[in-house]
């Protein structure tokens, strides 16, 4: 039974982009077809409802993911160091489906100045209703796991990072319960991580 702790929420950020890219697996832009390279990552997310008598999974609940790539960019922005915009690259949503679980296919995200390296996520319950829920954080991985992908090709062009999750500011803000449980595979990485609601 999966344990009943209640998420920690945590900032959206400055790049959401609500694409409604309905999807699996995010490496692709679906505007040339490109697939951006990295190490591979399998994300599994369950969401869970919190209630009184326990934990329920939390079935057609959408779950958008986002994070930059390799080299710390984020599809389909304006920033001072770069302009995407028009991309849709690492960005896409899944429905919970009985289980209250979803799957991404992924890459490792990079970094950039002033963050530690992180996956967005936010979950709407219905968001065609007046009374969608709206739940927002991020997900973190271990600081020697990322040292070690970072040496590695395309991410390694970029230098290694400065900042690790205890310098980071919003890490310091629960983040510590964010902190994804990395699996090794053939390929990359696997992780499954539970998020615990408190819906009203």
């Amino acid at each position: 039974m999966p344990a009943c702790v209640v998420t920690p929420e945590q900032t959206e950020g400055p790049y959401f982009v609500d694409e409604k890219l309905n999807r699996s697996d995010i490496r692709s832009d679906p505007a040339d077809g490109s697939v951006k390279d990295g190490v591979p990552l399998q994300l599994t997310l369950r969401v869970l409802q919190i209630g009184n008598t326990g934990c329920m999974p939390r079935a057609d609940a959408i779950v958008d993911i986002w994070h930059c790539d390799a080299l710390g960019v984020y599809s389909d922005v304006t920033d001072p160091g770069f302009s995407t915009v028009g991309k849709k690259f690492l960005r896409g949503y899944q429905v919970t489906d009985a289980n209250g679980t979803v799957q991404f296919t992924t890459n490792y995200p990079g970094w950039y100045q002033g963050r530690t390296v992180h996956i967005h996520f936010k979950v709407r319950t219905d968001a065609a209703s007046v009374q969608s829920y709206k739940f927002t954080s991020q997900l973190y991985f271990d600081d020697s796991i990322t040292d070690r992908v970072h040496t590695q090709t395309p991410y390694a062009s970029k230098g290694q990072r400065k900042l690790k999750n205890a310098g980071d500011g919003i890490f310091q803000d629960g983040g510590e319960q964010m902190l994804l449980k990395l699996t090794k595979t053939s390929l990359g990485y696997a992780a499954t991580f539970d998020i615990g609601l408190q819906i009203a």
